[in-house]
């Protein structure tokens, strides 16, 4: 009975939160363990010990398949070395250098045990890109931030482990594991990813497919776990996959039912951690107490970790922004070059070979030769299109030392340092000491640079107000390439009704106006009288234009944001249909 109180406690807490966090404008989690750590220290409150393993098995595996899911992973691809690089090398860098001051200013333990708290302590929050995005700053910063946020847990627990584990640490060692864990997580989270979606797209109950979807990051983690992989990498691929994919194989129903419920689940499990870190203060002081530990000697030593954290954090990116603005030149120095190929291949000048020198020996052979041409004209010429679009994203959306500096300012640490912390053996020399230096990290780093972000963010000239009309020009352009196709498809010879007999010629033509008129306004068929031929019509134009648009998508020539929305308008119109049908 207690738990279950407890639990509608913590619910309400989060939504009460979450609701007054807005209106003040603060980000939630930040207010969230503020509210934890005041409760913890009221009498009557009962002391909060949770398997850490909850945490980092329960917890972790939803939340990142969830962020993934929604990640554009055309904007992943994209700064896909960006994110590597803070992920993996940062981390690694972090963790070895904290781990020396650690073990210099902790007395009584090794080399190894300051480097498995340094890389407890180096990965960032996701928490970061929820303040950014809600400040207007740049989609390229909040896609790193949450790319970055995405992989460096894994990276972390992986060198935790292998710290953990070793008699003495190996920089070798350490990055076979690595690797071994990422190959065996990827092949992994593709496979439940494209399992995942293979299976749901047979289900038409919408309650059940979302209901199957919760299982999704769990199946992806923990046969990759038993295996000694990382799962929390197999659950991220699995997201990014399903979040790519879903569009293909599911219906809007479904993948808007999902997207509800993922949000509210999101919301709690974030929010309850966040919650749990401020209320696991008592417990952690009272350890320290209890093992005869220096309560300031954390604190300091925390607030110098983290000053060092940052630091190091600086002293990356700057070069990091350097060598991002070279690529950034060099992919307009190549542009010329790649549009002139562009144009060679639109008129058929340019040469694709399949096999040279190799003649075909009879008719059949040359027909095959020839759609095999066809077939790698159109994917070189979907390779230059991605090019050109990306060479273009860059351009547009640089990285200067202000979008640098919001990136080294929101490296906050979170959920991950807490729990990981919290792993340590507890024969380790000075672990209550150990957890509660992990705390005032990640807590001092949400605080105050949590806090200060949307100041520093202001003062750089990076916020700005959401435009409704910012990317008006970009939506007409995709809307109005989304209705040419959608007419070729209304005026193929070969369309027929499901029962295979021919649509009346005078709904197939009232149709096609209708979709010239979508092309300029969006709204103008509501409280139309729809007939069962016109619904069967609109959705085949439905589906021709979602081709349209994911073909838009693979080639990368509009931006997420522009997608995204004519994703939104082309569901909309598909569920409306689908109703009025009924």
């Amino acid at each position: 009975m207690e738990i279950a109180l407890i639990g509608v406690a913590a619910a309400l807490c989060i939504a009460g939160v979450t609701a007054f966090a807005s209106r003040l404008g603060v980000a939630a989690p930040l207010l969230l363990v503020v509210v934890g750590v005041v409760a913890s220290l009221l009498p009557g409150v009962p002391e909060v010990d949770i398997d850490p393993e909850w945490v980092l098995i329960g917890v972790l595996p939803p939340l990142l398949y969830s962020a993934s899911v929604s990640m554009p992973a055309m904007d992943f691809r994209r700064d896909f070395t960006t994110i590597g690089s803070l992920s993996v090398i940062l981390v690694v860098i972090s963790a070895v250098v904290v781990g020396f001051f650690l073990a210099a200013a902790v007395p009584g333990i090794e080399l190894r045990t300051g480097i498995a708290l340094g890389a407890i302590i180096s990965p960032t929050d996701a928490v970061a890109t929820t303040i950014v995005k809600r400040l207007g700053v740049s989609p390229r910063v909040v896609a790193v931030l949450q790319g970055e946020s995405l992989l460096n847990d894994a990276t972390a627990l992986v060198l935790l482990r292998s710290a953990v584990a070793a008699t003495a640490f190996s920089v070798w060692g350490v990055a076979w594991d690595f690797v071994l864990a990422v190959v065996v997580a990827v092949a992994i989270g593709l496979v439940v990813g494209r399992l995942n979606l293979v299976v749901r797209s047979k289900v038409g109950d919408t309650a059940v497919n979302t209901a199957i979807s919760f299982a999704v990051p769990f199946v992806a983690y923990l046969p990759t776990e038993h295996l000694g992989a990382s799962g929390l990498v197999a659950a991220v691929t699995a997201g990014l996959y399903t979040g790519q994919a879903a569009p293909r194989y599911l219906g809007p129903r479904h993948r808007l039912s999902e997207e509800q419920n993922w949000r509210t689940i999101e919301l709690l499990l974030e929010g309850g951690v966040f919650l749990l870190m401020g209320l696991e203060l008592e417990s952690i002081v009272s350890d320290v107490n209890d093992t005869h530990g220096d309560l300031w000697a954390a604190v300091w030593i925390g607030a110098a970790a983290t000053g060092l954290v940052i630091v190091i954090r600086a002293l990356y990116v700057v070069p990091l922004m350097l060598g991002l603005r070279r690529r950034a030149e060099r992919g307009q120095a190549s542009r010329e070059h790649l549009t002139t190929m562009q144009t060679q291949l639109d008129d058929g000048s340019l040469p694709v070979r399949s096999r040279p020198g190799r003649q075909p020996r009879n008719e059949q052979e040359a027909q095959r030769l020839e759609e095999h041409i066809v077939r790698r004209t159109e994917m070189m010429g979907t390779r230059i299109r991605r090019t050109l679009a990306d060479v273009d994203y860059l351009a547009g959306a640089p990285l200067g030392w202000r979008e640098g500096t919001v990136l080294v300012w929101a490296g906050m640490r979170g959920v991950v340092t807490l729990a990981a912390a919290q792993t340590l053996e507890d024969d380790t020399p000075q672990r209550s000491l150990l957890v509660l230096i992990a705390f005032v990290v990640a807590a001092g780093s949400l605080v105050v640079q949590g806090g200060t972000l949307p100041w520093l963010v202001s003062r750089l000239g990076l916020a700005q107000d959401p435009d409704p009309t910012a990317n008006a020009a970009e939506r007409h352009d995709l809307m109005t390439e989304m209705v040419v196709a959608a007419q070729a498809a209304l005026e193929d010879p070969d369309l027929r009704r499901p029962d295979g007999t021919p649509y009346d010629a005078a709904v197939v033509e009232r149709t096609r106006g209708a979709a010239a008129m979508r092309a300029d306004d969006e709204e103008a068929q509501e409280g139309r009288v729809v007939s069962q031929q016109y619904r069967e019509l609109r959705l085949v134009m439905i589906d021709a234009m979602r081709d349209s648009l994911l073909r838009a998508r693979s080639d990368g020539t509009y931006s997420s944001e522009t997608l995204e929305h004519a994703l939104t308008v082309l569901d909309a119109d598909q569920i409306t249909t689908e109703l009025l049908g009924r």
